[in-house]
């Protein structure tokens, strides 16, 4: 298994190319890789490099604004869209706050569905005017390269390929704009993002503009993973961890401090988290249960599950 940049690699044009073959090598690359260490690093993934670059720069546009305009945009109790103020999300289980503040984008209906799938509204901020139609290029792309990745899971798992098609479509995905700013002054144990595993289904992390983050492995290491330019780093969350009863893992990671001499520099990351539907059901597959592999979770739905992770991580 090629762990270059810290976790597998794996070539997303093998998946679409129309070669059976290839297609095949590389659900079974992902699977193995997801069933080993819950990291891949994704290549020829198709989400355009304007796209990324507009985003990075909207992106800082809007988080160098004053601290009272970007307030303004705190708006959504429950952090659905808008702006998160710096050190209000922490790490389950842990009470300092995350040096970090965000912005999410929640979906973005197709025409006539807002109404029905009572989404929430994005916000536009009217100081950064593009920055709302960069975020819906960058969601959309993100989530149709998402869509595509849990169609080669669902051939992995022997499901049909469409399986996760319908739950997505219309899901609670978010795209999340993360500005790690400059630390001043001892941080006191708090770190950029503390130990955890993500709530969703998958998440999709274009490569950040520093080094910090860091994955632990089954010996109980931490790897540093890479900052890759031009590949998407995909991980397993808990959702596809309790669907497949643990075959499938969401592996503890965390973004540590820069070394002091670096504590002046900003850095930026920008992962989509891709969330099914409310209703959707995330009780175990029946192919992942067995004699030597047991039930381990009760059925919940994943929006029953994203209520009760949202209040342990301070964001409801």
């Amino acid at each position: 298994m090629d762990l270059k940049y810290g976790i597998p690699v794996v070539d997303f044009s093998d998946f679409i190319s129309g070669d059976l073959e290839k297609k095949n090598d590389f659900i079974r690359k992902l699977g193995n890789a997801y069933e080993e260490i819950g990291f891949v690093a994704v290549k020829n993934h198709g989400v355009s490099p304007n796209i990324i670059n507009s985003m990075y720069q909207q992106m800082a546009s809007f988080f160098s604004l004053p601290e009272e305009i970007k307030k303004k945009y705190e708006i959504s109790p429950d952090g659905k869209v808008g702006y998160t103020s710096f050190g209000r999300e922490h790490a389950k289980g842990s009470k300092a706050g995350d040096l970090k503040e965000f912005w999410h984008f929640g979906q973005f209906p197709y025409s006539g569905e807002q109404e029905d799938l009572n989404l929430a509204s994005n916000v536009m901020v009217k100081e950064v005017p593009d920055f709302l139609t960069t975020g819906q290029a960058m969601y959309r792309a993100m989530e149709g390269v998402g869509i595509q990745i849990l169609r080669a899971i669902s051939l992995f798992l022997n499901l049909d390929e469409f399986f996760f098609d319908e739950w997505v479509h219309g899901g609670i995905s978010i795209l999340r704009p993360i500005h790690y700013p400059p630390i001043i002054g001892d941080p006191k144990g708090s770190v950029r993002a503390g130990a955890h595993e993500d709530i969703n289904l998958i998440t999709l992390l274009v490569g950040a503009s520093a080094e910090g983050l860091e994955v632990l492995n089954k010996k109980g290491e931490w790897v540093p993973v890479t900052a890759i330019e031009d590949f998407l780093v995909v991980n397993v969350g808990d959702m596809l961890q309790r669907l497949t009863n643990n075959k499938l893992r969401s592996t503890t990671h965390r973004v540590v401090n820069p070394p002091k001499e670096k504590w002046n520099e900003s850095r930026y990351s920008v992962p989509f988290f891709l969330h099914p539907k409310p209703e959707m059901s995330l009780a175990c597959l029946p192919q992942c249960i067995d004699s030597e592999h047991p039930k381990l979770y009760e059925d919940v739905t994943s929006g029953e599950y994203l209520d009760e992770r949202l209040k342990e991580i301070g964001l409801k």
